[in-house]
């Protein structure tokens, strides 16, 4: 962990990211806001790992490593450690389908303006909510 910039960038990258996926849902592209809302979250809770001075998975879903490293999060910002974890497994779990699809499920087809609805408006209360803690 020796490049102070990287939690700043992960967290920029996430704002650019809600950006892109407001076009992507005026676009009624519903499985790419999915797949994209959840690179929004991955990211912005990496900045905050990377802000606290924790090590970085190469995973997708973070909330492990936050429960693992409890004690090295400020009590403010450990209120939202429940809430962070809840939405990276929920997101994580639809990341590949909403992506890749399967042999049953066509992206475009499966995932409806709700799910989009509801996946980006997990990404901005995550970001909303992390944004506080990016050194």
């Amino acid at each position: 962990m020796t490049n102070p910039n990287l939690a700043r960038d992960y967290f920029r990258r996430a704002e650019a990211r809600l950006k892109a996926v407001a076009l992507l849902l005026d676009e009624g592209s519903f499985a790419d806001v999915v797949s994209e809302s959840q690179e929004v979250v991955e990211l912005a809770l990496k900045a905050v790992l990377r802000s606290f001075g924790i090590a970085v998975p190469f995973q997708h879903d973070v909330s492990g490593v936050l429960l693992a490293n409890a004690e090295r999060i400020p009590a403010d910002a450990a209120a939202a450690v429940p809430r962070w974890c809840e939405v990276s497994k929920h997101l994580r779990r639809d990341r590949e389908l909403a992506f890749y699809g399967s042999e049953d499920v066509t992206p475009s087809e499966f995932y409806s303006r709700t799910d989009a609805d509801v996946a980006l408006a997990m990404a901005r209360e995550i970001a909303a909510s992390a944004r506080p803690w990016i050194a």
